[in-house]
């Protein structure tokens, strides 16, 4: 049942995952591959880097409410319960700021990959320090 769900998500991404997984999938961030729509149990993972045990999820409005937000939280804590970290973004900040959330899962690639607890923060439009 997951699995034709995520085949159903995969058909119709939003305009934030087609973005996202554009660059994601032709540029092989850090070298690291990802798999999109990736069934976990219960759940459906927007973006996932095995290698790197990354999940990569994309949130639109219907996640400004309270009730899917703890639904959010739930869901993330189980990730995490597996070994993975999760990165959470807008659909907003991928269509407004696609370069800085890009370094951002770059960045968070490099940590893991040392093994160092993650700390990244999303960069400002326009990049800067």
């Amino acid at each position: 049942r997951q699995r034709s769900r995520a085949k159903q998500l995969r058909q119709a991404m939003t305009r934030a995952e087609t973005l996202l997984w554009r660059y994601i999938k032709a540029s092989r961030i850090e070298g690291a591959g990802f798999r999109r729509q990736v069934p976990f149990r219960n759940y459906i993972a927007d973006f996932v880097c095995f290698s790197a045990k990354l999940v990569v999820e994309l949130d639109g409005e219907s996640h400004d409410f309270a009730d899917r937000q703890a639904r959010d939280a739930e869901r993330d804590a189980f990730f995490v319960s597996e070994g993975f970290e999760v990165l959470r973004f807008t659909n907003e900040q991928v269509n407004s700021n696609l370069e800085g959330v890009v370094e951002t899962i770059r960045q968070t690639l490099a940590i893991r990959a040392r093994g160092l607890p993650p700390s990244p923060t999303l960069p400002h439009k326009g990049g800067g320090d």
